[in-house]
């Protein structure tokens, strides 16, 4: 017929790549409890990860050995060459061959939990839509490198049946403790999810770190870039995304009489001096406007008062006396990856702001690290077990609220923030109605999307450490 034209040629469908299935997945999990730890009888599994972003056009070793570190290069070399890693479900030619975009990347291994604290997930509430919990610290909340079975999601799948699909809301740092939003369909999971995406949610940590915090509210403005995924590392940098955070000290509790604890160095000294003052610790109440990778752990140490306990931003082998503080430029990066890669491997993972040599050689003793030893299965190198110390830093999501009033959960004091023995302070939560309060709007701040690129202006009693560019 004059006029007409063709149909358009139907796009050819393309099957998705093949990949690897898991030998087995056992069922119920491999869990037992040991020494206050739950631990994972070691299984086979099999990882299956799309390529991504930034391992497109890079060579499939390249790819393991800088993006992975619990298992030494030969082992990934071994694997690829004995195809236990395939690519899209296809044995891999060589160790230089190219990942491209849409490549899934298999791999099948002996798997090595590390062990989590045994304690118990906290309820704090639950209806039909959703639980929400107070997470234990040092647990992560997804599958995610070393970890599976002894992750958030998989513990509170074992213990209420396969059929349930917990699906979280909101995340935390392995290291963190506090509320958490978990979804028991996917209808509530990402309703509520909108809902703390929203500004009108405020979210309060508590956290306790090094030294005598100021007092009033104190604003951090400072961008922070990721550093190096691979070790989790993060920093202040001008070109950073921009992260700000407002901070007001709850307590300080001074060194008592005979104490070690927290040694720091003095802020007059260079780096390479020699400790010489005792300035007890602060718990500090950190409200973030919004929600970057590591963002309360970075400005605090940008501050000055890194959390005490903070096996990467109060680490003097890692950052040097000073800890780290006003630092923004990339001039020693390299210096302190380096440092940071020998954490957990031939030196023990964990802060020394504040410990003295007796505390250092019992950590020591008692720590994950690299044992030296290979499993009988797989050659996989064998670490020790975590200290208590290792299992969680001093930083707890206390409260998240929404100011139009649908909802408002919050925990006690975890123990860490509570008075010392023979000292007065805070025993209990702080309502927004006391004398701590910190006032957004006073302050002329709001959450996430609001802050757009205006500039803070300061309020009385208030700190400003920096404004983005």
């Amino acid at each position: 017929m004059s006029g007409s034209s063709a149909p358009p040629p139907q796009e050819k469908f393309e099957e998705p790549p093949p990949v690897i299935t898991t030998p087995c997945s056992p069922w119920p999990p491999p869990y037992y409890l040991e020494d206050g730890l739950r631990k994972v009888t070691p299984y086979h599994f099999t990882y299956n990860t799309y390529c991504k972003e930034r391992w497109r056009g890079r060579e499939i070793f390249d790819i393991f050995a800088s993006e992975f570190r619990d298992r030494p290069q030969e082992y990934y070399e071994k694997a690829i060459l004995e195809g236990r890693v395939t690519l899209n479900g296809k044995p891999v030619p060589s160790t230089s061959t190219i990942v491209k975009n849409g490549d899934i990347i298999s791999h099948t291994c002996h798997r090595h939990e590390p062990p989590t604290t045994a304690q118990s997930i906290g309820i704090v509430h639950e209806d039909d839509d959703l639980i929400v919990i107070n997470k234990p610290a040092g647990i992560p909340v997804h599958p995610a490198g070393r970890y599976n079975f002894n992750s958030i999601i998989e513990i509170i799948r074992a213990d209420r049946g396969y059929s349930l699909n917990p699906l979280p809301c909101n995340r935390l740092d392995r290291l963190t403790s506090g509320i958490m939003f978990i979804g028991k369909h996917r209808r509530a999971a990402d309703e509520f999810s909108v809902q703390l995406r929203d500004r009108s949610v405020r979210k309060e940590y508590i956290t306790r770190v090094v030294g005598e915090f100021p007092e009033g509210e104190i604003v951090c403005e400072k961008p922070i870039l990721q550093i190096s995924p691979k070790l989790g590392l993060n920093c202040v940098r001008a070109n950073g995304k921009e992260a700000r955070t407002v901070f007001k000290r709850l307590a300080y509790y001074p060194p008592q009489d005979g104490s070690k604890e927290d040694k720091v160095q003095d802020d007059e000294n260079h780096e390479g001096m020699a400790w010489k003052k005792l300035r007890g610790y602060s718990i500090v109440r950190c409200f973030p406007l919004t929600g970057r990778t590591h963002q309360l752990r970075v400005h605090l140490q940008f501050l000055g008062h890194p959390i005490s306990n903070d096996p990467i931003y109060a680490n003097q082998r890692v950052f040097g006396p000073s800890l780290g503080r006003g630092r923004s430029d990339a001039e020693k990066d390299e210096d302190i990856m380096t440092r940071l890669s020998r954490m957990g491997k031939d030196e023990v993972a964990d802060a020394v702001a504040y410990h003295d040599e007796v505390v250092d050689a019992y950590h020591k003793r008692k720590a994950e690290k690299m044992t030296g030893e290979t499993c009988s299965v797989c050659d996989t190198p064998l670490y020790s077990d975590p200290g208590v110390h290792e299992l969680g830093i001093y930083l707890h999501a206390r409260r998240y609220r929404c100011e139009e009033g649908r909802w408002d959960y919050e925990t006690d004091l975890p123990g860490w923030a509570l008075p010392p023995p023979g000292m007065e302070g805070p025993t209990t939560s702080t309502r927004e109605s006391d004398h701590l309060v910190v006032d957004l709007k006073k302050l002329d701040l709001e959450c996430d999307d609001k802050l757009g690129d205006q500039q803070a202006q300061p309020a009385p009693n208030q700190v400003v450490t920096g404004i983005a560019a």
